[in-house]
């Protein structure tokens, strides 16, 4: 394990039980709280934005947020809301996925991502990469490429990685740790 996995799995803390009985919970809430680590976080992911070649960061709602509004000011880039369906006025494109119990949607404004732009997706957890997925689909969509999806941690016994790499078409996932 490297200093940077040692330092992020440090400031996660487990909480049992959470949001329902059975679940584990990855509690970042530390590691955000941590300027030490928050910052070495931005870096890693900053220098995955360099090294894939991305011109825009997207985050995905809401800890994506958290996470890729400093990342693309770290790596000089902009930054795109993938929301909630319904969160975003004006114009959007929207991406129905399917749930393990029905379905969801997201958004994002159809003006910000065009042809010409390479896309680093960036969230916290890769769980089942449902809503990473979708927003793969979504961003093609808009006419632009996707460089990549770099997150803090994958679960991987979830298997979200096998579900998403078909989907990547040979861009890098990247997760800083796997647990």
């Amino acid at each position: 394990m490297t200093d940077v996995e040692e330092l992020l799995l440090s400031r996660i803390r487990d909480v049992a039980d959470y949001p329902e009985p059975g679940v584990l919970f990855k509690d970042i809430t530390p590691l955000l709280a941590d300027a030490a680590a928050f910052t070495v976080l931005t870096d890693a992911l900053a220098g995955i934005a360099a090294n894939t070649g991305a011109t825009k960061v997207v985050g995905l709602e809401a800890r994506g947020f958290i996470l890729g509004a400093p990342v693309a000011v770290r790596a000089g880039l902009g930054f795109i809301p993938v929301r909630k369906a319904g969160k975003l006025p004006g114009a959007t494109l929207s991406q129905a996925y399917d749930l393990e119990y029905g379905s969801a949607e997201i958004e994002v404004h159809a003006e910000d991502l065009s042809a010409g732009d390479r896309i680093l997706i960036v969230d916290d957890v890769l769980a089942t990469g449902g809503t990473a997925e979708a927003s793969i689909q979504l961003i093609r969509r808009t006419g632009a490429e996707v460089a990549g999806l770099a997150v803090l941690m994958e679960l991987a016994f979830l298997n979200g990685r096998s579900r998403l790499e078909p989907a990547l078409e040979g861009a890098p996932l990247e997760a800083l740790l796997v647990v």
